[in-house]
């Protein structure tokens, strides 16, 4: 009978916790399913031809990603459109694109012709170069009519925003030469005089430039009309390339040069993992947030000029900094526990509730055990105080010491043992009633 009673005990406290225990578990379970799933360790990024500045700083992010574990394959490319279309077939996860590639009036691209993609954010500014050889007096780009112009390769960003400008000058194939060439190439052409003007949009920090601007044979044209074109164009901002910059002891260039410049921006699918976004903005930073020639301490990466909606995890880095977890942890565990935070869901809402049940529930459990044999005890009492012979007084104690034997093989953590010791002494006084009518029935 004990091991019986044992058994039917320990399966109530079983069934008792192992239900609460069962009801948190699924919810796990079910917050589990809303749970982000973790973030790729290998990602692609198109950037440029291997001189380009996308390219340097597409190794540059490799390098910082892969101090927290995430490898960035740096895919060379022609440039920004090419770097569209690599990015819209999946082929590459993150592209470099130049602003204003996709400008309305530009080889009539529309915005909405890749409603996917999102924007981590304006990374600098990157001038339209029209580098000349000395001697052609250039004043405005309406100038460049029966020249040779390099206008950059196909597939690259600088192709068509020189064709929309030279377009709103009159200048086009009909009464100029438009070469695909840029890059290297490109200077390579005019050095050799096979062209007369080259256009390319790039960041000042490339090697190119710093060349081309060296080269006393060269001249970079300044726009005079800048203001009108920024008032035309919302992507390009004017910027000043001062006097001496290049350099002071023989004062390259010899005056200010005024250049328009779109902005290199970061592109991104809208299924872009949300934990990359602020890990790569954190390169970004890096690499483009001490400024440079045209761009201040600080100011980028920014929300601004960007021709895609900004992504709400990069709008949320350029506002307040690197997620709070990844400020103090390493990239995979501030991930980890920013994944199963939802985790605390069910937990908070099950636990709290079940904290305040289950223990009462297993109190009254437990003393159910005891309590249940009061009734008989009591009843044993009323029949006491009615006993008329001494053949009922033995016949109530043979009932009584039943009682206590099964009262003692009751199993109670030891807790709640006064509870137990209790009725066994309420028991004893009601067996020495019971033994006391015998006695005087006896006599």
């Amino acid at each position: 009978m004990s091991k019986e009673l044992e058994r039917h005990y320990r399966k109530e406290s079983f069934l008792l916790y192992g239900g609460g225990f069962l009801l948190v578990l699924f919810g796990f379970i079910l917050a589990y399913q809303f749970v982000e799933p973790a973030p790729p360790d290998t990602i692609r990024i198109a950037t440029g031809n291997i001189q380009n500045a996308y390219y340097r700083f597409g190794t540059e992010y490799r390098q910082e990603l892969a101090k927290q574990g995430i490898e960035l394959e740096v895919l060379e490319s022609a440039g920004s459109v090419e770097n569209l279309e690599l990015l819209t077939s999946g082929q590459v996860d993150i592209a470099f694109v130049q602003g204003g590639i996709e400008a309305p009036s530009i080889e009539n691209l529309q915005t909405d012709q890749h409603p996917n993609l999102q924007s981590l954010g304006s990374l600098y500014f990157e001038p339209l170069w029209i580098f000349h050889r000395k001697g052609m007096d250039l004043s405005l780009l309406s100038d460049l009519k029966n020249k040779r112009i390099a206008i950059g390769s196909g597939g690259s960003g600088t192709r068509p925003v020189a064709l929309q400008l030279l377009k709103e000058n009159g200048v086009n194939e009909d009464n100029a030469q438009l070469l695909p060439i840029g890059g290297n190439d490109a200077a390579t052409a005019l050095t050799n005089n096979t062209v007369d003007v080259i256009m390319m949009v790039t960041s000042p920090r490339s090697p190119l430039i710093r060349q081309l601007i060296d080269n006393s044979s060269f001249k970079l044209f300044s726009f005079q009309r800048a203001e009108a074109y920024k008032r035309r164009h919302r992507y390009l901002s004017s910027v000043t390339l001062p006097m001496g910059v290049a350099n002071l002891e023989q004062n390259i260039p010899a005056t200010d040069v005024t250049l328009l410049a779109p902005t290199a921006t970061l592109v991104v699918r809208d299924d872009f993992h949300p934990a990359l976004s602020a890990l790569i903005l954190q390169a970004a930073t890096k690499s483009h947030g001490n400024g440079g020639l045209f761009e201040q301490t600080g100011e980028f990466p920014s929300r601004q000029f960007v021709d895609y909606p900004l992504n709400e995890d990069a709008e949320r880095f350029i506002r307040s900094g690197p997620p709070f977890l990844q400020r103090f942890l390493p990239f995979w565990a501030a991930n980890l526990v920013d994944r199963l935070i939802v985790m605390l869901v069910p937990l908070v809402t099950l636990m709290i509730p079940l904290s305040k049940i289950l223990p009462p529930t297993y109190r009254w459990r437990v003393r159910s055990r005891i309590y249940r044999w009061y009734d008989q005890l009591r009843s044993l009492d009323f029949k006491a105080e009615e006993i008329e012979n001494r053949q009922q007084a033995i016949q109530l104690l043979e009932e009584l010491i039943e009682i206590e034997k099964d009262v003692m093989r009751v199993v109670v953590p030891k807790s709640y043992a006064d509870t137990q010791y209790n009725l066994r002494i309420h028991l004893r006084l009601i067996r020495e009633r019971l033994e006391r009518k015998i006695a005087q029935t006896k006599s």
